[in-house]
């Protein structure tokens, strides 16, 4: 059975006049286009522990599968704002898992898909917590919920985001990567 024990986070922003080339300049920018990328579900793994990105990509050989929790988006429209963010969740109880949360909007700025993305992960982790929280209540406010319950220790996000260029098409990602 495989569980990871560490994830990093990366992100990349690419563009080429073709849609595939676009997305593989976005991983060169991750520095992840070297793997051979499965993407998974959603779940942060119990007892998983965030490295750095370099101490991460220092773990991974070229063409090795990589288990990647990935958010990516796309356009060729020229100065259309896009981004992709992956948010994350994560509980008190190290001995239980939390949660990673994809996001991947049109015309949201950098903070606002990455404080979306957050708060989905936290959301889905107060579901399973029993944390009470108004679902109709502002990132501020449920975040706070969140924390005054002791059940979640800490929401994180990253995200990258873009506007569409002239011609090329412009593609972003974000991703948790899992090692073993």
């Amino acid at each position: 059975m495989y569980v990871p024990r560490e994830m990093f986070f990366t992100k990349g922003v690419g563009r080429h006049k073709e849609r595939l080339s676009s997305f593989e300049e976005a991983l060169r920018d991750a520095k992840i286009a070297n793997l051979n990328i499965v993407t998974v579900s959603s779940i942060f793994p119990p007892g998983c522990k965030i490295i750095p990105r370099e101490r991460g990509l220092a773990r991974l050989k070229a063409g090795q599968i990589a288990f990647v929790v990935l958010a990516r988006n796309e356009t060729n429209e020229h100065s259309r704002l896009i981004a992709a963010s992956v948010g994350c969740a994560i509980p008190k109880d190290r001995r239980m898992y939390g949660y990673l949360s994809e996001h991947h909007p049109f015309g949201e700025t950098e903070e606002e898909s990455g404080e979306y993305a957050e708060d989905l992960a936290a959301s889905m982790l107060a579901t399973v917590l029993g944390v009470e929280f108004d679902p109709n209540a502002d990132w501020d406010s449920r975040e706070q919920t969140y924390k005054i319950s002791g059940k979640i220790v800490s929401t994180r996000n990253i995200t990258q985001s873009a506007e569409g260029h002239r011609k090329l098409w412009t593609t972003v990602i974000a991703a948790a990567v899992l090692l073993p």
